[in-house]
């Protein structure tokens, strides 16, 4: 017998952190009543991954997405004040990832920022949140996909003197009308997501490896070309150019949140989480600063404006050699390979764990008996992400993403306030320094770079969100499992 409850009792209801820790563990702890785990059949996430390749899974979901494209929009909005910008969107990423450090520690599941907001602020936040995560990541791998064609046509020119047709390789409106790499790329990343977590965690971490080794190559380059004029008019926009890019870039740290969405798939989640977590916030500012630093130093900030594959062909006007661009070209192929694996890997873990809650149709919440990975849930995905970068131009894209990673982070670090007073005995393998202060601080600069995005990313969001009241009234409130939960029986008188 379903429960009879009101609609304010369902947007609060909220997941015990009980269940959500035994279903991490293959085990279903709702109370009596409820229906078996929709789509799951006694399959559950396997405990695969360690702490390299999880901060491999952080890096490599945060390095590629921003600093290998995102200079030819950031620079023109602050001029070579970004790199301001980056150690703004860098400092509110690290009091946000000392927050999703302790959630992590305490909730090893997957879903990441949904997760967190079912078991502190309730079943409607955490639905509104997870839409916002599958926007995020949705759009994020869009935009990674786009940024793709743009160095494979780098490295075909430089190496084979080809490139892809303009009308193939660009968005409707940018100058084509499909962009036929970003759909290639996606689909490579699907076939390789199917076969199994595992495998793909060791291609990720290998990839990584090549794209650190990259970045430094880069620096290093780059510096010999240093010109300190080329910083002389350091802030030509003010502090408002130096918010309006850190805004735009703050995309550029999903990869805190993609560690998160593996908790059902680590080793030791409690210790592996938080550390991996900072590892890669410390990895990923480092060499943002550094090939921020380097780029604009070799190069006057307003040639970056529109400029295509820009970091090669800053290494190519360096050297007065086509190799360096070129080795550089093919190494931000398999970079970005790596980040849209990770970002479209972390936007299945969450369908899967909203089809698991009832959110969504259990088919999302169905693994593979032989690789134990959700087949169709992946693929729905993956025809999705191909969908927005074949057909949607770059721009609108990256500030959506930035929109849905500040919502997410900011509800993280509100949770963390919760679950201490709620849930004060809870077993925690990592406590944020400086509570409540640093979650609080967490909130307020999240909210100043939400601030300073383009009034017009708001209005897709409330599109996105009207989408998501419709399906949660139409269809959530009634199918959650905790919706199922049986009432007891009504004590007989007399």
């Amino acid at each position: 017998m379903a429960s009879t409850t009101t609609l304010g009792e369902r947007l609060l209801r909220r997941k015990p952190v009980a269940t959500l820790i035994a279903e991490s563990e293959g085990r279903d702890a709702l109370p009596a009543g409820a229906p078996a785990e929709g789509g799951r059949s006694g399959i559950h996430l396997k405990r695969s991954i360690g702490l390299w390749q999880l901060s491999a899974i952080g890096i490599g979901a945060t390095v590629g997405t921003g600093i290998f494209f995102v200079l030819s929009s950031a620079v023109p909005d602050a001029g070579p004040a970004v790199i301001l910008s980056f150690v703004l969107a860098a400092v509110t990423a690290g009091l946000t990832a000392l927050c999703y450090a302790e959630m992590a520690s305490a909730i090893p599941a997957s879903g990441s920022s949904y997760s967190y907001a079912y078991a502190t602020l309730g079943e409607g936040v955490a639905f509104g949140v997870g839409v916002c995560l599958l926007l995020e990541y949705g759009v994020s791998a869009s935009a990674i996909a786009v940024s793709w064609g743009e160095y494979l046509n780098k490295f075909l020119d430089l190496a084979f003197g080809v490139r892809i047709p303009e009308f193939l390789a660009s968005a409707p409106g940018h100058g084509g009308y499909f962009n036929l790499p970003a759909v290639i790329l996606v689909g490579m990343v699907c076939f390789l997501l199917v076969r199994g977590v595992s495998e793909s965690a060791k291609v990720n971490a290998t990839m990584v490896g090549i794209k650190i080794f990259i970045l430094l190559l880069f620096v290093v380059i780059g510096l010999t070309g240093f010109r300190s004029g080329n910083l002389g008019d350091f802030m030509p926009f003010g502090a408002s150019g130096v918010q309006l890019a850190a805004s735009s870039i703050f995309f550029s740290f999903i990869g805190l949140d993609a560690v998160s969405t593996a908790g059902e798939e680590v080793k030791n989640p409690r210790r592996t989480l938080p550390l991996a977590i900072i590892i890669s916030l410390v990895v990923v500012t480092l060499l943002y600063i550094g090939v921020a630093v380097a780029a604009l130093g070799a190069q006057h900030w307003s040639r970056f404006d529109g400029q295509e594959a820009g970091l090669a062909q800053i290494l190519q006007d360096i050297t007065g050699q086509s190799w360096p661009a070129m080795m550089f070209a093919f190494g931000a192929i398999i970079s970005i390979f790596s980040v849209t694996l990770v970002v479209i890997y972390g936007q299945t873990r969450i369908l899967y764990s909203m089809g698991r809650d009832g959110m969504l149709p259990k088919k999302f919440a169905e693994l593979s008996p032989r690789t134990g990975t959700p087949v169709w849930n992946t693929l729905v995905v993956g025809t999705a992400v191909a969908a927005l970068a074949a057909f949607v131009p770059l721009d609108i894209l990256t500030d959506l993403t930035s929109l849905g990673t500040l919502v997410a982070f900011s509800v993280v670090s509100v949770g963390v306030i919760v679950l201490r007073r709620t849930q004060p005995g809870l077993d925690r393998g990592f406590k944020v320094p400086g509570y409540p202060v640093t979650p609080l601080l967490s909130v307020g600069f999240c909210a100043y770079l939400i601030y300073g995005l383009d009034p017009k990313v708001y209005l897709f969001a409330g599109a996105a969100l009207a989408v998501a009241a419709a399906v949660y009234f139409g269809y959530s409130a009634q199918h959650s499992r905790l919706n199922q939960v049986a009432e007891p029986e009504p004590t007989k008188v007399g």
